[in-house]
């Protein structure tokens, strides 16, 4: 038995990296049913298939909605009936945001805030919404765009606590190993080509994360939360040059290529700022930074002396545990992409 025994829970996005691992978590435990909701009716297909070749026995609970975060009807259309909501949906593409900034607002912040109405409206338990490090101290189209879902979270937890039914709330990671968008395949694809490997700037550093540690994160905000929370799991980082060179011990070295920084990439990731470390809680492995809950009536808060506003230092992927190439070897061989590649590669 679990907190998900029975009940039915639906994926937005749900046919991406996040949504898979999210499947191959749930699919066999005691959960009632999974809705995959997202636009793509061919990866909708493509999973259906899959599921019923490879889980017969698990494949019927799972249930696949075409719609669309941007369209509030058809999302109404998949709420009834629903206990719990994993909210991936979202533009991810740091140079597409780029030149399509409008493109990323209407998929990660209105899309969000239509999620979270229907899901107030239909009763939902609870929603645990997926962020980025790109949204802390945000310079990109992408991580602005984020850093203002991140904020219709928070005013739509505080409208659904005082009205005291769902519980929102959000978690924030780096980058996701092996997952769409990540620069890993791209290695070992060029490596399989015979090119040079291609690197922005071998000084930037970046937080790694497997899919499975992704999925944690949202089951520990999931059971731990109260409205308004965010979760910020305790990562590991390494440079770009050092994650390149780990895929080259694992795959051959083919050289390096400086290709130079692309557009609205930083030099280093932020996961929490200044101001939310000083707010934050240590739970081990995570760290809780607790909802913002002053109203707008600032004639209440009277403080005497010195006000603390921020702590002396944000974390990053700059002051985080630093892995060098042996170890990020190790955190590579913890995703199911890279072993599956490398007995592609071997022929076993």
């Amino acid at each position: 038995m679990s907190e998900f025994s029975g009940a039915t829970l639906m994926i937005t996005g749900g046919t991406g990296s996040f949504g898979n691992a999210v499947l191959k978590h749930f699919l066999t435990s005691d959960v009632g049913q999974i809705r995959i909701f997202s636009r793509d009716e061919k990866k909708q297909d493509d999973m259906r298939h899959d599921l019923q070749a490879r889980y017969p026995e698990h494949a019927g609970k799972v249930k696949f909605y075409v719609g669309d975060v941007r369209d509030p009807r058809s999302i109404a259309d998949a709420m009834p009936g629903v206990d719990y909501i994993f909210h991936a949906a979202a533009l991810k593409q740091v140079p597409s945001c780029e030149f399509f900034p409008m493109q990323a607002v209407k998929t990660n912040v209105e899309g969000t805030d239509n999620v979270l109405h229907a899901a107030i409206e239909a009763g939902v338990k609870r929603v645990v919404c997926l962020s980025t490090d790109k949204a802390a101290y945000p310079i990109n189209a992408m991580g602005i765009s984020k850093a203002m879902m991140e904020h219709v979270i928070y005013a739509n937890a505080r409208v659904a606590a005082e009205r005291g039914g769902t519980v929102i709330c959000c978690t924030r990671y780096g980058n996701v190993m092996c997952s769409r968008g990540s620069v890993i395949p791209l290695f070992i694809d060029q490596i399989r080509d015979g090119n040079p490997i291609t690197v922005t700037n071998p000084e930037m550093t970046r937080f790694l994360m497997n899919l499975d540690e992704a999925v944690e994160l949202v089951r520990f905000a999931f059971v731990h939360a109260d409205p308004g929370d965010l979760f910020i799991q305790k990562a590991d980082a390494s440079t770009i040059g050092d994650l390149a060179k780990a895929v080259q011990k694992l795959f051959g070295d083919t050289g390096i290529k400086v290709i130079g920084t692309r557009h609205g990439e930083k030099l280093y990731e932020t996961l929490m700022t200044r101001e939310e470390r000083l707010r934050s809680e240590d739970m081990g492995d995570y760290f809780r930074v607790a909802a913002d809950n002053r109203d707008l009536n600032y004639d209440k808060y009277f403080v005497q002396g010195k006000v603390e506003t921020e702590a002396e230092e944000s974390y990053t992927s700059h002051n985080t545990k630093r892995l060098d190439t042996d170890g990020v070897v190790k955190k590579l061989l913890t995703t199911d992409y890279v072993k599956e590649q490398l007995r592609l590669a071997t022929g076993g």
